[in-house]
């Protein structure tokens, strides 16, 4: 009999796999902008990472907070 995996351990990879895939995205739109704007610095390339940290960072404490909606 082929034990099933726990559904919090695929939640876990399913999210970490998301991470991965969005940073990866944002660090080549990145370097994208930053070719396309001729910034001698990489802005973009920070910048669309970080910004993605802070909204996923944001979601995960919504999701994981004990508050009620208008409760």
């Amino acid at each position: 009999m082929k034990k099933q995996p726990d559904p919090s351990l695929m939640q876990y990879a399913g999210f970490a796999a998301q991470l991965v895939a969005g940073l990866l995205l944002a660090v080549f739109a990145g370097k994208w902008i930053d070719t396309k704007t001729g910034f001698v610095i990489p802005v973009f390339v920070w910048l669309l990472p970080l910004l993605l940290l802070i909204g996923i960072l944001v979601k995960v404490v919504r999701d994981t907070s004990n508050k009620k909606d208008g409760k």
